[in-house]
C-alpha cells in the first residue's frame, strides 16, 4: 500500500514487486476510518498490495470485469475521519481476538497501519450543530490536504447507520442550503456533511450505509454542478444479496410468494447502532425495498434486526419463505445465513473505489447506476435483481475502460 507521495514516485511503493499501475495512484477517504469494516479493508489493502493474500472476495478480480484503468492495490492510500480515538492497532487486535484477520498479517502490515494511522483526522458529531457551514469546511479541507498527495481521492462513508433524516425545504436547493447556513441553521445529517464535504473537495462519494448522505436535492445540484460522480446506498454483503438471487427465481417460475420473514441477529458496533429503532428504520426500509420490486408485489412478514453483543463481527440470519405451486400448493423455503460483516465487505469498498475512481478519470458524473449490483437500494437505478445488475455492471465496466484507455 502507498505512502502519500506524487505518482511519479510509486514505481514499487510496497517493495512487493508490484509495480504502479498506468492511472496512477489512488486515496480512499474512509468515513468511519477506525471501524471494523475500514480497518479489515485498510489490513486487507496492505496484504493485497504486498502479495500476502489472494484475491477472494474481489469483484474487481473476476476475470469478466474489465480492470483496465483500476488503480493497482500498491498505487493506494487510505486516510479518513472518525470520532472515535481507538488507534488502529488496537481494532486490528480486536479483529484478530475475534477472528476476523490473521493476527500474522496485523504483524506484518504494522508500519502500514501506523501510516494510516497518521493520516486520519477527527469527524463530525451528529449533534454538533453549532457552525455546519464551518464544518463542511474544515471536513473539506482534510480531504484536500490528503488528496494533494495522490492522482484522485474517493470518500466512502462505512460510518454508523443513523436514523432517516429530512433536511427539507433548508435543501431544497444549494442557493436554500447556503441561505440555513447563514441564518444559522444546520438542516444536513452528519452524512450529508461528509458527502458535501467530499463534493466540495472534488471527490467522488460512496454511500457503503442506509444513511441519509447524498440522499438531499441540494446536493445532488452541487454534484451535477460540480461534475462528480457518486453511489450508494447500503452495502449488500449477506442475506440480501441471497435474496436479489432467490427473489428472481420465484417469479420468473410464476411461483406465488405469500409471505418471506426475516430474523437477522447482528453484534458489533452495527448490531449495536441497530438496536437503536430509528436507526434500524433505515436498514430494514432497504431491505424490504428491493425484495417487493423483485416480486412485484407487497410481501407480508416480519423483518426483524437484533443486537446480540456476543456474536462481536458476525452475523446470523434466518429466513422463512412461503410460496403457493401448481393448484395451490403451499410449500416452504428456509435457508440460514452465517458470516463475518467486516470480512464480507471489506473487499467490496476496496472495489468500490477503484470503480468510482475510474469512472471518474472517465468523466462520468452523477449517479453510478451501473454500480447498484453491490447495493441494497442503489442510486440512479430500480434494478435489484442480482444477474441482471451482473450484467450492467460488466457492460458498464468495459464502456468506462475504453473510455480511460483511449
Amino acid at each position: 500500500m502507498a505512502t502519500p507521495s506524487t505518482s511519479s514516485e510509486l514505481a514499487d511503493p510496497s517493495g512487493s514487486g508490484v509495480t504502479s499501475s498506468p492511472s496512477g495512484s489512488l486515496g480512499i477517504w474512509f468515513v468511519g476510518a477506525r471501524g471494523s469494516l475500514a480497518t479489515t479493508a485498510t489490513i486487507g489493502l496492505g496484504a493485497l498490495a504486498a502479495r500476502l493474500t489472494d484475491e477472494t472476495g474481489c469483484v474487481s478480480a473476476h476475470p469478466d470485469l474489465d480492470a483496465r484503468g483500476l488503480a493497482a492495490y500498491a498505487d493506494i492510500v487510505v486516510g479518513g475521519h472518525d470520532v472515535g480515538t481507538v488507534p488502529l492497532a488496537k481494532q486490528a487486535e480486536r479483529l484478530v481476538a475475534g477472528g476476523v484477520v490473521p493476527g500474522i498479517l496485523v504483524q506484518q502490515l504494522g508500519d502500514e497501519l501506523a501510516a494510516t494511522e497518521a493520516r486520519l483526522r477527527l469527524g463530525t458529531h451528529q449533534d454538533d450543530t453549532s457552525d455546519q457551514r464551518a464544518e463542511v469546511e474544515r471536513l473539506a479541507g482534510d480531504i484536500r490536504e490528503f488528496a494533494a498527495a495522490v492522482d484522485r481521492v474517493v470518500v466512502v462513508d462505512v460510518s454508523s447507520t443513523e436514523a432517516p433524516h429530512d433536511a427539507g425545504p433548508d435543501a431544497a436547493t444549494w442557493a436554500d442550503l447556503e441561505a440555513a447556513w447563514a441564518a444559522g441553521r444546520a438542516p444536513l445529517a452528519s452524512s450529508s456533511v461528509y458527502a458535501c464535504a467530499a463534493l466540495l473537495a472534488g471527490a467522488p462519494f460512496v454511500a457503503f450505509t442506509p444513511s441519509p448522505g447524498m440522499d438531499v436535492p441540494a446536493l445532488r445540484e452541487l454534484a451535477d454542478e460540480r461534475g462528480v460522480p457518486y453511489a450508494g446506498s447500503d452495502g449488500k454483503t449477506g442475506e440480501t444479496l441471497v435474496k436479489s438471487a432467490l427473489a428472481p427465481m420465484f417469479a420468473t417460475r410464476s411461483l406465488a410468494v405469500r409471505s418471506w420473514t426475516s430474523i437477522n441477529l447482528l453484534g458489533g458496533g452495527d448490531g449495536s447502532t441497530l438496536s437503536d429503532p430509528a436507526a434500524r428504520s433505515s436498514k430494514t426500509e432497504t431491505k424490504r425495498s428491493g425484495l417487493e420490486s423483485m416480486l412485484g408485489h407487497a410481501v407480508p412478514g416480519p423483518m426483524h434486526i437484533d443486537y446480540v453483543e456476543d456474536l462481536g463481527d458476525w452475523k446470523t440470519a434466518w429466513d422463512h419463505v412461503r410460496f403457493d405451486g401448481f393448484l395451490g400448493t403451499r410449500m416452504t423455503m428456509q435457508f440460514t445465513w452465517e458470516g463475518c460483516d467486516s470480512a464480507l465487505a471489506a473487499p467490496l469498498v476496496l472495489d468500490l473505489a477503484r470503480l468510482a475512481g475510474r469512472a471518474q478519470a472517465a468523466g462520468e458524473t452523477g449517479p453510478l447506476a451501473a454500480l447498484g449490483f453491490f447495493f441494497k437500494q442503489p442510486v440512479g437505478s430500480t434494478e435489484h435483481r442480482l444477474s441482471q445488475q451482473w450484467e450492467d455492471l460488466l457492460a458498464w465496466s468495459h464502456t468506462c475502460a475504453d473510455r480511460v484507455s483511449a
